[in-house]
Parts: structure tokens; sequence; C-alpha cells
């Protein structure tokens, strides 16, 4: 059993190097470049449309509100990463890994438009008039592969919707004991049960849930950091100048005389990149086609994806960033790393109540993130159950079963085996993406073509040949003829 167990580990430690240390990055860095020469750089372009769509986008007349989807998939995007990974990144590559990392979230912004877009395309409606779609959708439906489809959601399942899950709650749980003394069964059940009563009411009880608890915690964090930056405003200059040398090895030694390569920079930026803003990986585009856009075109949800890029990187892990390259930790030599750098930070500037401010934290950031990948992961549930909800309250449980084994077991090689499903997942749906990728341009066209026009953009699946096989037409309410 022991042989087989180190046969296992073995077997997923060569998969996640494989996959994470060379593939991915190349496909991913290589579909953004890709798509954001495809739009003409429409993430610059159109940024201020973006803005506007946003904040047009808190009402939907039926279903749920393009806001409250840019919640949920924040409330899943951000979490201790963009504090502990953006702390990580630095002491690995150096200061130079903010600049990679902002570039990898340029182009994935353009990424995510596509993936957002797709989504919507080829949604549909389920028995409760709610919206559902996704990566497997267009699998199954824009390419008629259902057998990609089913790969897909199978590995979204198993790393967001249960083994994600499972640790945040044991971040939550392990924060609090060491902070607290509280007993992590305790926890679990005090977990268990507000995860309970989002989750049992569905993808609208966690998006309305999501649209409250997101600001609130990126507003508090990013409002800490702000005071810090301000509290050390003469030291951003030559933060901002030190992270643009490193990143193209300018200068010869960073973070307390560490020397660190432009390829350490390029590895850990890009990576942190990666792992924190989600695009191309299909994750957020699950919660993407439940909206209701406004204006109600697949492209208007695209770019309030986009945004949700931004903001997880540019801004929020920008914010991690300057918390710790102008408050001067990384000059004192210390063996901090992750979190408690942060955490090192914050007491030098502010004193030492900030270790209850980064409970409250992890606690909205974490607790967040377990809402929104159930709901990344309930419609894929649906999707295999061939949308019969049967199957609902049997994977409710796991997942509030999951939350509690998180927060009392140690969850090392489970990690490990979600990084390998996330993996494989991003692959299948960048393979997707590209085999789409003409419809979802011409898609985004006709959406600019209608703007630039001065019209109000809507939705025409007519237009688009491609849609005619399609058995529910979303768009139109009306049923076209089986795919043959």
């Amino acid at each position: 059993m022991n042989a087989l167990s180190s046969s296992l580990v073995s077997v997923v430690d060569f998969l996640n190097g494989m996959l994470w240390g060379h593939v991915l990055v190349y496909l991913l860095v290589g579909t953004g470049i890709y798509f954001t020469a495809r739009l003409g750089f429409i993430q610059l372009r159109q940024f201020g449309h973006a803005v506007n769509i946003l904040k047009n986008g808190k009402e939907a007349g039926t279903g749920i509100s393009s806001w409250q989807v840019f919640c949920t998939s924040m409330a899943a995007r951000v979490g201790t990463g963009n504090m502990a990974g953006v702390a990580v990144a630095i002491t690995a590559g150096g200061p130079g890994a903010i600049f990679w990392m902002w570039a990898i979230a340029l182009l994935g912004m353009a990424t995510a438009f596509v993936e957002s877009t797709l989504a919507q395309v080829y949604k549909e409606k389920d028995a409760d008039g709610q919206y559902r779609g996704g990566p497997a959708y267009y699998m199954e439906k824009g390419l008629g592969q259902r057998w990609m489809g089913t790969l897909f959601s199978i590995c979204l399942i198993v790393a967001f919707g249960l083994v994600f899950n499972a640790v945040q709650a044991n971040t939550i749980a392990d924060a609090l004991h060491h902070s607290f003394g509280i007993n992590e069964k305790v926890l679990g059940g005090i977990l268990v049960a507000a995860s309970a009563f989002f989750i049992m009411g569905g993808i609208k009880s966690v998006a309305k849930a999501s649209s409250k608890i997101v600001p609130v915690m990126a507003i508090s964090y990013l409002v800490l950091a702000l005071i810090v930056v301000v509290m050390n405003i003469s030291a951003l200059p030559a933060a901002l100048s030190l992270i643009v040398k490193s990143a193209f090895g300018w200068t010869e030694a960073a973070a307390g005389g560490l020397g660190f390569t432009v390829a350490q920079a390029m590895r850990s930026g890009i990576a942190r990149g990666l792992f924190s803003n989600e695009a191309g990986m299909g994750s957020a585009a699950n919660i993407a086609a439940s909206a209701t856009p406004n204006p109600n075109h697949p492209a208007s949800q695209g770019f309030v994806q986009m945004l949700g890029v931004f903001v997880d990187t540019m801004v929020i892990c920008t914010a991690s960033a300057a918390i710790i390259m102008v408050s001067g930790v990384l000059d004192m030599g210390t063996e901090a790393r992750g979190i408690s750098l942060i955490q090192l930070a914050l007491t030098n500037e502010l004193g030492a109540w900030t270790q209850y401010f980064m409970a409250f934290a992890i606690i909205l950031f974490c607790f967040s993130s377990i809402i929104a990948n159930y709901s990344y992961a309930e419609t894929n549930v649906l999707f295999l159950s061939g949308n019969k909800k049967g199957g609902l309250l049997p994977f409710r449980v796991a997942v509030l079963g999951m939350v509690m084994f998180g927060s009392v077991a140690s969850l090392p090689v489970v990690w490990d085996l979600a990084d390998a499903s996330m993996g494989v997942m991003a692959v299948v749906n960048i393979v997707a993406m590209i085999l789409l990728s003409g419809l979802a341009i011409r898609v985004i066209k006709d959406y600019e073509m209608q703007h630039k026009a001065g019209k109000v953009p809507t939705f025409d699946p007519a237009k688009f040949p491609e849609l005619n096989g399609v058995k529910e037409d979303a768009w139109t309410g009306q049923l076209a003829s089986s795919k043959e």
C-alpha cells in the first residue's frame, strides 16, 4: 500500500512539474499573445467601456446580474494567494517577478474575454430558468466533443469543488487556531454550517452572498495597503524602479543583497499571475455563463470578466507587492516567507493589531472562495447529469464533508492532486478555445461594430452559421435542429 501511495505521489509530482513548469506556461502565455493580437489590444482600447458595462450591470431583469457574476468570479480568484502568493513570488524571483505578473495579467485579460464570450454564446437554461454554461458546454455544443466536456467537468469538480474547498477551510482553521487558540473541530463545524447556508441555496444564493462579501474584503485590504504606501511614499519611486530593473536584469542585487536572474523573475511572476487570475483555465467562464448581461450580448460579459483579471492581479496583487516593497522588510534579512512576510511588514508599519485584521481578511478571502468554487462545480455536476438535479444534494454533502476534512487535516498530497486536475482542465480548455476562436472573434467584433455605430449591441444568432445546429438557443428561446 505504501509503495502504491509513493508511486501515485511520484506520478502526480511528475505531471505537475511538466504541466506547470513547462506546458501550461507556454500555452497560456501564447494564447494570451494570440488573442491580444487578434482583438487589437482590446483590453487597452476598450478598458473604459468595460468599466461602464460593469457599472451598468448591477441589475438584471431575470437571473443573475453581471455585477453579481463579477463578484462571484472575484470571490474564487481572490484568496490568500493574492497575499502569500505575491510574497512567495518576490522571495523566489526577486522584485522583477511583479513586472512579469503584470505582463501576464495584461495578456490574460484578452484570454478571459474570449472564454467568457464563448461561455455566453453556448449557455442554456435549466428547468428553473437559470442560465448554465462554460467550457464543458462549448466543448459539447460548439465542437461536438462531449468527452472533452466530461473530462473538463471531472477535473474541475475534483479541483475546485472538493480539494480547493478543503484547502481554503484548512487555511481558515489554521489561522484562527494559531491566532486565537480556537479548536479546529469547532471551527470546522462553524464553517460547515456557514457554507451550507449559502451552498444549499444554489448558484443564485452564492452570487448574492459574493456581491456583499467581495467588495468589503477587497476594499478593506486595499485601504490598508494604501495607508502603508502613503506612510512610505518617498520609497515608492525607488520600489517601482527596482521592479523594472530586476525584471530585465538591470540590477545585480535585489531584496536584501540577493541576486535574481531574469529567468527567475519571469518564472515566478508568470506562475503567480496565472494561478491568481485563472485566465484561460476555464474556471471563471462557468459563472460568466450564468449572467444576464447588459447590453444583452455575449461579448458584454466578456468585458466584465476581463476586468476581473485586472482587479485580481493589477490591483489586489499589486497592493500586496506595495506593502512588501515600500515597508523595507526585504532589507531586514528576515527568514519570513509567504503570508508571514506580509504580516511582518504590516506589524512593523502599523502595529500588532494587524494580526487581527489579517485573520479577518483570511476568513473573508477563504470563505468567499469556498462558496464561489462550489458555484463553478455545480454547473459541471449538472453538465454530467444532463441537467438533472438529483445529484446536487449528494454533491453538496460531499463539499461540506471536504470543508470539515480540510479544517482538521493536513493536505499537501491532496493539494498536489488538485493542481494536476486543474492543469489538465486548463490544457483541454485552451485547445477548445483555439478551435472556437474564429467564432469568438467574430462575435466580439459584431459587438464592437454595433457599439461604434451608436447602437445598443444585441445578439442575433442567425448571423453565425455555426450556431444553427445547437440544440437550445438561450438567446432566442427557440429550439433549433439538433446537431447530427
